[in-house]
């Protein structure tokens, strides 16, 4: 029998499934997400105790079917109830769709939803929370704090945005060539910010989340298929092939999290390295190098390093330097802090810290104090590092990183030392 955690993984990687195929047959977004959902609830209830399905994704495609259409009936009755109490006794022409006979039913519609979600009369922000829930299978709150907002703030946007979408009437199918470099800014992000949450799990008892990883891949792979002369496309694909390698090395068996200068280099997945520093080399001399491309180019030069202490650090510092120039994002500003504390020692990167402090982004953030904690043992202040990891424990809603912060403040009155996970998206750890 599949264990809760199978279920959960199988149910967020079979949604945005379902409900591509619903928003294909039917046309109505929100309807067909909220029968989703119905759907998913019932087969968390359900599965565990009766066992998952020989067919999983027809089972829940089965049940959010008949809850759409029964939302559909009601609503005609509701319709026609009204209608028959007016004057002029107008004949009812409501009805309830049909399915689509001429959808190959194999065929996966998630990177048509993708696009859907990424329509341009939303704003950027609403693209990629409704993204986030409909494709990437996230909670509220988990894409409220990827965007470091409130959980009701984000609640309501993803509910403005479902309404839009609906109102918008834009046929299910992926936008004409002219239309796609106007979404794909934001499918990029979406994409990234899956990956991210499935490579750092931003609470629970698990580091990682195999499933999200792996659904991220798949659709920047699938992507990039469509686009092969976009250059980001390949380095956002490149980001993920030489992070996600790592995954077997990041954690013990325990679920404690080893950081990289303790990773067992040979767990690597070679492979996944090998085609992650092909897709950089091509992208990089091609053009001007964007965010992903950048990004990537560190991941591999941490890739190309056999051992931790042969990574070239005033390398990655020099990609860092690019990369804030063009990208306004504290986390790159805190790694790039990091990456001097590398080449230059730790008090010019106190003081670059104490420069992101006013940055309001990164309010209550546990990789601010974990990264200043890391620098205070690497200038030998002991005794305020260990406050510091202890300040970050206390932050962190990932119970891997908890224990590992709490271990690295017990460490420190043994006189233990060791690297510190700064950065999500796998720079770091």
């Amino acid at each position: 029998m599949t264990t809760g955690r199978g279920i959960e993984e199988l149910l967020r990687g079979l949604a945005p499934q379902v409900l591509a195929i619903l928003v294909h047959k039917y046309g109505t977004f929100d309807t067909c997400e909220d029968a989703v959902q119905e759907a998913l609830l019932a087969a968390a209830l359900q599965w565990p105790e009766q066992g998952t399905p020989d067919n999983p994704r027809s089972w829940l495609l089965t049940v959010a079917s008949r809850r759409l259409i029964d939302h559909y009936r009601s609503e005609a009755a509701r319709r026609k109830r009204e209608l028959a109490s007016t004057a002029d006794g107008a004949a009812d022409r409501s009805w309830v769709p049909g399915p689509d006979a001429d959808r190959p039913p194999d065929r996966d519609d998630t990177l048509i939803l993708l696009f859907l979600c990424c329509h341009p009369s939303l704003s950027p922000v609403s693209q990629a929370a409704l993204t986030l829930r409909a494709v990437g299978g996230l909670t509220t709150d988990q894409i409220a704090r990827a965007f470091l907002t409130s959980e009701s703030s984000m609640k309501q946007r993803i509910t403005r945005a479902k309404q839009r979408i609906r109102a918008s009437g834009v046929p299910f199918r992926l936008p004409p060539e002219a239309e796609r470099p106007a979404r794909m800014g934001v499918v990029l992000h979406v994409l990234y910010l899956i990956f991210n949450e499935g490579y750092a799990t931003s609470s629970g008892p698990e580091l990682q989340s195999g499933d999200l990883t792996r659904e991220a891949i798949r659709l920047t792979r699938e992507l990039w298929r469509l686009q092969p002369l976009d250059n980001e496309v390949a380095g956002l694909l490149a980001l993920m092939l030489l992070n996600d390698a790592r995954r077997g090395a990041r954690s013990a068996a325990d679920g404690t999290l080893i950081p990289l200068d303790r990773q067992d280099r040979g767990q690597w997945d070679r492979t996944a390295v090998r085609e992650g520093i092909a897709l950089i080399t091509e992208a990089l001399p091609a053009g001007a190098a964007g965010p992903y491309q950048l990004q990537a180019a560190i991941a591999a030069v941490h890739a190309e390093a056999e051992r931790a202490e042969d990574t070239d650090w005033p390398q990655i510092l020099g990609l860092y330097d690019v990369l804030l120039q063009i990208v306004d994002s504290p986390v790159v500003a805190l790694n790039r802090a990091v990456a001097v504390a590398m080449v230059h020692g730790p008090r010019p990167a106190l003081r670059l810290l104490e420069d992101l402090e006013a940055d309001s982004r990164l309010a209550g953030q546990h990789r601010m104090e974990a990264a200043r904690a890391h620098m205070l043992e690497m200038a030998g202040e002991h005794q305020a590092a260990r406050a510091g990891y202890q300040s970050a424990a206390l932050r962190t809603r990932s119970t891997s990183e908890r224990r590992y912060l709490e271990a690295r403040a017990a460490a420190l009155v043994t006189g233990e030392s060791e690297e510190v996970l700064v950065d999500r998206s796998g720079q770091s750890g």
